[in-house]
């Protein structure tokens, strides 16, 4: 039932805004999930370059046996580093796409409602800012990454190591 004093086309191009932004926001969850494994990502890359760092720091005083077992290490770190490469920037692609539905979503509904569409645009915007963000965070921590990367790097050849595999 709608209210007398409401028009009938501003009732029901309401209801429909209301059952679209209904729609959108389940996946918050999704988001909601996702946010949380990028913060364990970053997490174990904080650790992994906090290893890393500690024991190339250990390589230059290291003897010929340690500096093999120590070499080992930082290629199963390296190793570690790669594969968070990858979850973050899967779980970011992840978060673009739910994101990326949502705003498809809104946009298909802005064709057919004129009423709402100031609710829309704040909305809309929310969403392809938490894109964005996530596209950002995502180029952050592959950027961290090959950060820790360079540093094991430039202490192995000062330990006159290899460089990576």
């Amino acid at each position: 039932m709608t209210d007398p004093l409401i028009p009938t086309t501003l009732a029901t191009t309401l209801e429909s805004t209301a059952h679209v932004v209904q729609v959108a926001l389940s996946p918050v969850f999704l988001l909601s999930g996702i946010a949380t494994l990028l913060n364990v990502f970053g997490a174990r890359l904080a650790r992994v370059a906090d290893q890393a760092d500690h024991i190339s720091g250990q390589l230059a005083e290291a003897a010929d046996a340690e500096r093999i077992r120590l070499g080992r290490r930082l290629d199963r770190l390296h190793r570690r580093s790669l594969a968070l490469d990858a979850a973050v920037f899967l779980a970011a692609l992840g978060g673009v796409a739910t994101c990326s539905s949502v705003l498809t979503l809104f946009v298909g509904a802005l064709r057919d409602a004129t009423v709402a569409t100031l609710l829309f645009g704040l909305f809309g915007a929310a969403i392809l800012c938490t894109l964005c963000a996530l596209v950002a965070f995502g180029f952050e921590m592959l950027l961290a990454s090959r950060a820790v990367r360079d540093r094991v790097n430039e202490r192995r050849a000062q330990a006159g190591m290899a460089a990576d595999p």
